[in-house]
């Protein structure tokens, strides 16, 4: 099979004489896949019930004769016009109760039975008619749940949440109790005079909050599951996914990916951003942990410019082969783009496509096909797994909880912060995995907790059973604050973690924008931003110290013993050599090495094993040459490849023995056992 490659697939914005030309150039860019018909609804059901697929028979017997697979769409991305104007009820409303109303996309509640029923209707007819076909590889469900609307507010929303609270709670004084609505006299007296929380003269109820981020997620879920039950139904042996965002709020991968065959993600790195291929490397991380490791399909990203920021740059030479392989050498077995030929109208007309406005005679075209050449050449990558031995942990829960506002400071920032611990391990070529508290951590050797907010007694309890059998654990600044309903927790700061940290947090400190404190402590010498905690001491050792500010003198970073395990924490934000040179030195007391010693400054490794054999992926980020030495001799599998001259130049060993390796600026190789 090898690595998928292809992009979405719009045959409907194009006269008919056009297919087969795309047919051939795609052929000709070694396209496998395409995903098609997510936006479709309204050509294939121009009226209610009227159904018109025969010109998209002819798409999908052309895509078949071509040899090229298709990730199916079920169309109910954007419902088309004739419904909301049938039934305005399905609009959405945000929490002021301004009605959204159509001409984008998206424009639906995700409570409303009558979108949900039409929707069903609709891959009812998908499944039957398609569900044979020699096309037919994958199912792609809705469309980037949450991406425009978040959440609903209406007053369907609000049944719907009332529904939801009832099976949550059972009682409305559970209910009650849950919210703490003792505060400011919002005792209720019955579900039915619960509402969402729409705008109020001041701070909303917390917990309130929470829990409709908690619904709203669950009801963009449901919308899916419905979905998904037909085709389950129809057609049990097609796998089905849906393209997940990164970091992204309203939607919890990690609650989804039980349902979803194969995680997959839509991600637009920003070439203006110098560094963004770390947060890239996190969410690919995250992507491939959500189900243990299984292979994942980058299902978007972008040839070149996107048309939705505020600066839409181009990605420059080289940039768009090697976010692909950043992706293969992270996990993906697939890579595909939004779009396969450039729109001519409509919002996305500046979005790059595969096959530009320019045609065949373009940079991009040749890129494109160069890499759709490239990832045919090596078809043992697919179905081959990495492995970590660190956990960085992350909870949709906590994020929801610790972005509301009333907090000591507002400007915590969960992505932020995630990507503050995950860079030192990147930088270093540590593989790492991203995962919730609730998973298993026993097989790791060091555990990375950024500032779980919420932490539920359970989830201590898992942490805490893991230092005491041996673990290794690193937590940050306010951590184990509040429980799953976004009550403090008694007993003082952070009540659930004070024994296992061997430390009481007297007093938060958050700092003014724009300011710092000094840290001392060693190797530990530096600034630090953000937040600051009065920590006193119960059995923790203080590595460093706070040197200036209002903490002067109290603990900044901390060491305590915990069974046969060790946890560190950090009471503040440190900067980014500070947080290195820490995390350098937890990892050698946890034994946890890089990936591959030695490499240079911007060179990211990661290995793939398995029946298909082991790979070892050398990515070079930055814009000079570099030259990295090999644990053995080892053949850079892309310069060997139907002759390709890959980016790696071989040293010291011959052409098919490599020992060193030099990667010029954004080189990419693929290294094998000769």
């Amino acid at each position: 099979m090898g690595i998928h490659f292809g992009g979405d697939y719009n045959p409907e914005q194009w006269p008919e004489e056009v297919w087969a030309e795309d047919l051939k150039l795609m052929k000709a860019a070694h396209v496998t896949m395409v995903t098609a018909g997510i936006f479709s609804w309204a050509k294939v059901e121009p009226r209610p019930g009227a159904w018109d697929f025969g010109w998209f028979d002819r798409v999908m017997d052309g895509l078949a004769g071509a040899g090229i697979a298709v990730c199916l769409a079920t169309m109910t991305a954007s419902p088309p016009p004739w419904l909301s104007r049938a039934h305005p009820e399905i609009l959405p409303e945000d929490a002021d109760g301004r009605r959204r109303w159509p001409g984008g996309r998206q424009h639906y509640c995700p409570s409303s039975p009558v979108y949900r029923t039409h929707a069903v209707r609709l891959v009812e007819q998908l499944a039957d008619r398609y569900g044979g076909h020699p096309a037919l590889a994958m199912w792609h469900i809705g469309n980037e749940y949450g991406c425009h609307t978040r959440h609903c507010y209406c007053d369907v929303s609000a049944a719907d949440f009332r529904r939801w609270l009832r099976e949550r709670y059972g009682t409305v004084g559970a209910l009650n109790a849950a919210w703490s609505t003792a505060f400011w006299s919002q005792a209720y007296g019955d579900f039915d005079e619960v509402l969402p929380p729409r705008t109020a003269p001041t701070f909303p109820n917390p917990a309130q909050q929470l829990d409709y981020l908690r619904f709203g997620d669950e009801a963009l879920r449901t919308c899916y599951l419905a979905e998904k039950q037909v085709l389950e139904r129809v057609t049990p042996a097609i796998p089905a996914t849906t393209n997940l965002m990164p970091q992204h709020k309203p939607v919890d991968a990690f609650a989804w990916s039980p349902h979803m065959d194969t995680m997959a993600l839509d991600f637009y790195q920003d070439p203006y951003v110098p560094d963004d291929h770390v947060r890239a490397g996190y969410v690919f991380d995250l992507m491939r942990s959500a189900r243990s490791g299984q292979p994942w399909m980058l299902l978007e990203q972008a040839p070149s410019a996107v048309n939705w920021r505020p600066r839409n740059g181009p990605k420059p030479p080289g940039a768009m082969r090697l976010w692909s392989w950043q992706a293969v050498a992270q996990g993906a077995d697939a890579v595909l783009f939004f779009q396969w030929r450039q729109s001519l109208g409509g919002a996305e007309k500046f979005h790059s496509a595969m096959l530009p406005h320019g045609g065949t005679d373009t940079r991009i075209f040749r890129e494109v096909t160069e890499l759709g050449r490239e990832l045919a050449s090596l078809p043992g990558i697919e179905g081959t797994r990495s492995r970590a031995e660190v956990a960085l942990l992350a909870d949709w829960h906590s994020w929801w909880a610790l972005e509301l506002d009333s907090k000591p400071s507002t400007a915590l920032d969960h992505s932020r912060i995630a990507l503050d611990h995950y860079r030192p391990l990147f930088e270093a070529g540590v593989a790492c995995d991203v995962l919730p508290p609730q998973r298993d951590l026993s097989a790791y050797r060091l555990v990375v907790a950024p500032n779980l907010y919420l932490l539920t007694a359970p989830d201590a309890e898992r942490l805490a059973a893991y230092v005491r059998d041996g673990g290794q654990l690193l937590v940050s600044f306010f951590s184990g604050i509040v429980d799953e309903h976004d009550r403090v927790h008694p007993g003082g700061y952070p009540a659930p973690l004070r024994a296992l940290l061997g430390l009481r947090v007297a007093e938060f400190w958050p700092l003014d924008e724009g300011r710092s404190v000094g840290v001392g402590g060693g190797t530990y010498t530096g600034r630090a931003d953000l937040w600051s905690e009065a920590l006193d001491l119960e059995g923790a050792e203080a590595l460093a110290h706070f040197t200036d500010g209002e903490p002067a003198g109290r603990p900044a970073v901390t060491r305590h013993s915990y069974g046969r395990g060790t946890v560190w924490y950090v009471g503040t934000r440190l900067e980014p050599a500070l947080m290195r040179a820490l995390l350098d030195d937890v990892r050698a007391a946890a034994g946890v090495g890089p990936v591959l010693p030695g490499l240079p400054p911007g060179v990211q490794a990661t290995v793939r094993e398995g029946t298909g054999g082991r790979y070892l992926f050398l990515l070079h980020h930055g814009a000079e040459a570099v030259e990295v030495g090999l644990p053995s001799p080892m053949r850079d599998a892309l310069a060997g490849a139907d002759g390709a001259a890959g980016d790696g130049a071989a040293i010291g060993a011959g052409a098919d023995a490599v020992d060193r390796i030099t990667l010029g600026p954004r080189g990419v190789a693929v290294l094998t056992e000769p």
